[in-house]
């Protein structure tokens, strides 16, 4: 570690220990321009023996169970490098080097999985009414919603908890290292996109070094330093992709489909399912090549629904049918050349609720267009009235 980068850390150690707590907003708004602490923090996250390591953990862990919330994400963009350490040394059996690095993701593990009165946190999120327009839908296109609402209220499917009800951990063992390690990532990726580009790079290569390490694929790269055989869990390589995923699309092209592949080359060793079938799906659905936009950056673009025109049901009357004057006359044998192109429909969809009936012909006074009437015929089985709809196409 560099003398420069040493007195970057230990500056930025005292100068929170001596910081008024009516000054932490203003601190915190301003930690981002020092644009030489983070590497130096990184430096020091991957010397196991610096002595400066266990002072940052502590430093790290008292921004992350501040109030403020860009402290929070900024002890959160140091999670994937910290993982890493952890994972890889515990590889190596060499548990005294380990402590410091393992009481920090422990203590963020015990702030996230209680809510500011000490109860357990459910993470849920609530299914979007169709009910209600969005930049997707407009719910005059979908007809009346007050069957599906209503089934959804009493079935209580409005709320889905996806993690909750996680218990107090003081120590890491077998078998609950990655219960917490997923939780944490988990916690990673909700925040992931207020992550900087250098946190992305973290994961993308913490992905790629827990897949590899220990395996032959790991002497085809460049980082060839020796690790033992790290134990990976499926639910852990899900929030692996997840965030792999998104490093890709915003700025770490390269790296991220390196870390893709390699995630896809320890899940097939594995036969682990679920990274499997999520990781094919993602290289599936990349394009060919990196986006055009500065940095490999991609912005996936949401065309909003243009808002339907409400047709009156008085619009279509017995005038306007005649107008259109439907004779017999007006259709005509169809003749060869027609025949390859606009064959002739008679479609009787039978269902309960509703008949419909389509007919297709060829109209001469369209000049050969083909002209498609359907009629649409609706019954309510509940009720003696009946609606007639006849549209022109």
């Amino acid at each position: 570690m560099l003398g420069s980068e040493r007195s970057v850390v230990e500056e930025w150690l005292s100068e929170f220990k001596s910081l008024p707590e009516t000054h932490i907003p203003s601190y915190a708004g301003s930690l981002h321009l020092k644009k030489s602490l983070v590497p130096a923090l990184y430096r020091v996250i991957q010397d196991p023996n610096n002595e400066l390591l266990e002072p940052v953990c502590h430093q790290l862990f008292e921004l992350y169970r501040s109030s403020e919330d860009r402290l929070r994400r900024f002890t959160l963009q140091f999670l994937p490098e910290l993982v890493w350490v952890y994972l890889r040394i515990t590889a190596s059996r060499d548990r005294q080097s380990n402590g410091c690095i393992e009481a920090l993701l422990l203590g963020i593990y015990n702030l996230e999985i209680v809510d500011k009165d000490g109860n357990s946190k459910l993470l849920s999120f609530t299914i979007p009414s169709l009910s209600k327009p969005s930049i997707y839908h407009e719910p005059s296109s979908l007809g009346s919603m007050a069957l599906t609402e209503g089934a959804l209220c009493q079935h209580d499917l409005i709320r889905v908890v996806y993690s909750g009800l996680h218990p107090q951990r003081e120590t890491f063992t077998a078998q609950n290292r990655f219960e917490v390690l997923c939780f944490l990532m988990l916690c990673y990726n909700s925040a992931v996109v207020y992550m900087p580009l250098s946190s992305y790079q973290s994961v993308c290569r913490m992905s790629s070094r827990l897949c590899v390490c220990g395996f032959p694929r790991q002497q085809q790269k460049l980082w060839r330093e020796p690790c033992n055989r790290v134990l990976l869990d499926p639910e852990f390589m899900v929030q692996m992709l997840t965030a792999v995923y998104h490093a890709i699309y915003n700025g770490e092209w390269e790296m991220g489909r390196e870390a893709l592949e390699d995630i896809l080359y320890r899940a097939q060793l594995e036969l682990y399912s679920q990274p499997l079938l999520l990781g094919n799906a993602m290289k599936n659905s990349l394009p060919e090549s990196a986006p055009d936009a500065p940095r490999g950056r991609k912005v996936l673009q949401v065309e909003v629904t243009p808002t339907i025109r409400r047709i009156s049901i008085s619009a279509i009357t017995t005038a306007s049918i005649r107008r259109h004057r439907w004779k017999r006359e007006v259709f005509v044998p169809l003749t060869a050349p027609y025949c390859s192109f606009f064959p002739f429909l008679f479609s009787v969809f039978a269902c309960p609720v509703y008949y419909v009936l389509c007919f297709t012909g060829y109209d001469e006074e369209r000049n050969g267009a083909c002209s498609f009437y359907c009629l649409h015929f609706t019954k309510y089985l509940w009720g003696s009235s009946y609606f007639f709809h006849i549209l022109w196409i």
